[in-house]
């Protein structure tokens, strides 16, 4: 049971973006993927999660096969995914824009709005779920967005840049948000972030790219300690801070 490439190529005309990237995210796992811009994190999580067809290599889901798949298919194969911009629909209620989701995979209009207002008492302090979404915080927008994900029930979760633009107090907040979705769900979640201070307290395992290729793969310590790592993060010889 995992989440799984294998030899994953992505090109784009005379750019390969991904070049040859096998990676597993098994359930219960929390694996941080991380590199420096351009390495291609946000192409491997396209394709992750369907959005993105690879130019070579296999994508399998607990065993499935779904290269090449569209992304509704990666969807009910259990995957669920956050996008650098959230998206919402700003003229609903936060509320309906967890329900619109739900309703089109299948769910009742009573049953997902009963599902939207469990997760949302979750993720936002008080009674927020009939407010319209134009009226949250950045900070708000991002868990609405997450919570958004996990409405699915998926079995793993892709959180892209999660904590991109957000405060210090707002990236403490979002890192006890994960812990407990990690504690009440039990997916695998891939964090992609820049932020390595939530990467290294979240994760267990890490994947770090560069050039589109896998630098290393390892647990924070090892990869804090990577000479190769530190290089294509730095350009010295020193260590990545967490």
């Amino acid at each position: 049971m995992s989440l799984v490439t294998e030899g994953i190529s992505v090109r784009f005309g005379g750019l390969m973006a991904i070049d040859d990237v096998s990676f597993t995210l098994e359930p219960g796992a929390i694996v941080g993927l991380i590199g420096p811009n351009g390495a291609g994190k946000t192409t491997l999580v396209n394709v992750l999660s369907g959005f993105q067809k690879p130019s070579a290599g296999e994508v399998r889901v607990d065993g499935r096969r779904l290269a090449g798949a569209t992304p509704d298919a990666f969807a009910r194969a259990g995957i669920a995914r956050t996008f650098q911009a959230v998206r919402l629909f700003k003229r609903l209620s936060v509320s309906e824009n967890l329900e619109v989701g739900l309703v089109a995979n299948g769910l009742s209009r009573n049953l997902a709005r009963e599902r939207a207002k469990g997760l949302l008492a979750e993720f936002l302090p008080g009674d927020r779920a009939h407010m319209p979404a134009a009226a949250l915080t950045y900070g708000e927008e991002r868990k609405v967005g997450i919570a958004r994900a996990l409405a699915l029930e998926p079995s793993y979760l892709l959180l892209d840049e999660p904590a991109a633009g957000m405060a210090a107090a707002e990236v403490e907040d979002l890192r006890g948000a994960i812990v407990r979705i990690h504690a009440a769900y039990g997916c695998g979640i891939l964090v992609v972030e820049h932020n390595m201070a939530l990467i290294f307290a979240l994760c267990d395992r890490i994947h770090v790219l560069g050039s589109g290729r896998t630098l290393a793969i390892g647990s924070p310590e090892e990869i804090s300690a990577n000479a190769t790592v530190r290089e294509a993060y730095l350009g010295v010889s020193e260590t990545v801070s967490a």
